[in-house]
Formats: C-alpha cells, sequence, structure tokens
C-alpha cells in the first residue's frame, strides 16, 4: 500500500490556505514576514499582468549561486529556452531580476549553511513576496520547506508548511530514488506545466522526498519506494520541482520555457506587489 504524504490544512476551510472571506491566512503570511492588512486569494491563472512599461525581451532571470553544482546546466537550459539568465550571489542582482531560479544538488545542511553564509535567506523571502516568478529545482523545492530530517535535522526557508523524509530502504526499491519517473498533474491550469501531457516522464535524482502539511501547494505528485509525494509544488508566483528539468529532455526544457514565457509575461499586477512588499517585517 502506498503512502501519501501527509495532509493537514492549515487555516480556512479544508485543503486551502485561506479564510471564508479568501483572505490569505495569517499562517502563510508569517511564513513571508507578513503583517498587517491582507492579501486576497487570485487563482495564478487570473492573476492580472503589468507589462506595459517593460520589453520582454529585456526581462533578466536570476540563478542564486550558493555553491550548488548544477547552476552552469541550468544557465544553459534557460538560455536555451530563450531566457536571459545569469548565475549570481549578489543579493541586489536577485531583488531586481524579473524571475529567480534556485537549483541545488546535494544535501540540506550544506544548502541552507551556504545560503546563510552568503546573506541570501531574506532576499529569497523578500523575492517570493514581491510576487515575481520563482521556481525552485530539485534542493531548491526541498529548501523551501520548514525542516529535513538529513544530515540529523536541518530547519530550510519555512516557505512552505511541510518537512522533507526519507525514503524507506525497505520497500524493495533503491535508494537514492536515481532515473525517470512520471508526474500526474493534480492541476493543468499553472504556467509551469503549459503543453506538458499528463503523466509525463522526468529525471530524479533524490533520497529524500517532500512531505506537505497543506497539500494544495502539491501541483504534480510521483510515486516511488511506496510513497506518493508532490514532485511539484506552486502557489501563487512560485513553483518548484523535485526532478532535474535540465536533465529531463523535451518535457524538462519545455518546463524552462514556460519558466521564461511567465517572466516574460510579467509579476503580479504593481498595486499588489507594492502591498506585499511594505507588508514585510
Amino acid at each position: 500500500a502506498l503512502t501519501v504524504a501527509r495532509a493537514i490544512t492549515v487555516g480556512g476551510p479544508a485543503g486551502t490556505k485561506f479564510g471564508s472571506n479568501g483572505e490569505l491566512s495569517a499562517c502563510f503570511r508569517a511564513r513571508l514576514g507578513f503583517r498587517g492588512e491582507t492579501s486576497r486569494r487570485t487563482p495564478i491563472s487570473a492573476t492580472p499582468l503589468s507589462t506595459a512599461t517593460l520589453d520582454p525581451m529585456d526581462k533578466r532571470i536570476a540563478i542564486i549561486d550558493y555553491g550548488a553544482g548544477n547552476t552552469r546546466s541550468v544557465e544553459k537550459a534557460l538560455t536555451h529556452a530563450g531566457g536571459h539568465a545569469t548565475i549570481t550571489a549578489d543579493p541586489d542582482a536577485i531583488a531586481s531580476a524579473d524571475g529567480v531560479v534556485l537549483p541545488g544538488v546535494g544535501a540540506a545542511a550544506d544548502t541552507m549553511s551556504n545560503l546563510e553564509s552568503r546573506g541570501l535567506i531574506q532576499p529569497i523571502h523578500d523575492y517570493i513576496a514581491a510576487g515575481k516568478p520563482f521556481l525552485g529545482v530539485c534542493m531548491g523545492l526541498q529548501a523551501l520547506l520548514d525542516w529535513s530530517e538529513e544530515g540529523g535535522g536541518v530547519d530550510c526557508l519555512g516557505i512552505v508548511p511541510g518537512v522533507v523524509s526519507q525514503f524507506p530502504k525497505d520497500a524493495g526499491c533503491k535508494v537514492p530514488h536515481m532515473g525517470w519517473n512520471t508526474v500526474h498533474w493534480l492541476h493543468e491550469e499553472h504556467p509551469i506545466t503549459r503543453g506538458i501531457p499528463q503523466d509525463s516522464y522526468f529525471y530524479f535524482v533524490h533520497s529524500y522526498y517532500p512531505s506537505l502539511d497543506d497539500q494544495s501547494y502539491a501541483l504534480g505528485m510521483t510515486e516511488y519506494a511506496g510513497v506518493s509525494f508532490p514532485s511539484v509544488i506552486a502557489y501563487e508566483n512560485f513553483a518548484a520541482t523535485q526532478f532535474h528539468p535540465e536533465k529531463s529532455g523535451t518535457h524538462g526544457l519545455r518546463i524552462y520555457a514556460n519558466f521564461v514565457d511567465w517572466v516574460k509575461a510579467g509579476t503580479l499586477d504593481a498595486a499588489a506587489a507594492r502591498s506585499r512588499a511594505t507588508a514585510l517585517a
């Protein structure tokens, strides 16, 4: 029997992050430092875009450099997809970018230590709160959660409610989970999924998997070692994949092409972005 990742709802009706009046829950707002006035929920597919003053070809994507080994391959994939991507550890360059990618390979403790030593944790929080497109890849997904049990346990960014656990080693499957596996979309209206068929194959390399407290963050699911886990998560302006798009052939490149298109399309409307920025601690 499959072990389904735990689903404990946070605030509002079951399966949502919102109260009955449609306001973003205090729990979720607190994760990004929100205080005071709350934001209203708007489905990502219906979010107003602001592009009038920007040439789409001028949109810049920052790939966060914290010592992860796959930054160059991510840069090449984004460039191939038509994006203007640069690798940077400069908080100002990250803040001014039109899109940000947090890549990653390796251990959770090393990832969080490197992000902290380079002063990148708060810039990541601020960037996501500003409402601009953000994409996490592999460890870049796991780092968004609250905590990882890898290496005895480490606190992560705390943006998405949940934990990272190791695959069971007694389920008859090799650990790490390495190779091709399918992703079953729970929703198909998100910009990142456009043009990618249901149950498409992507390339995975990981020993630990994300488990969400709130399953409404899950965009795509994958099964391995008796566990059904969210291999793609998304909420408003951010998305993340447990697999490596840059190693996943045509469908993986389509993920990056979709992200480039999302960045070129624009951000949340200026009023919403200002409201989020001014509400930060």
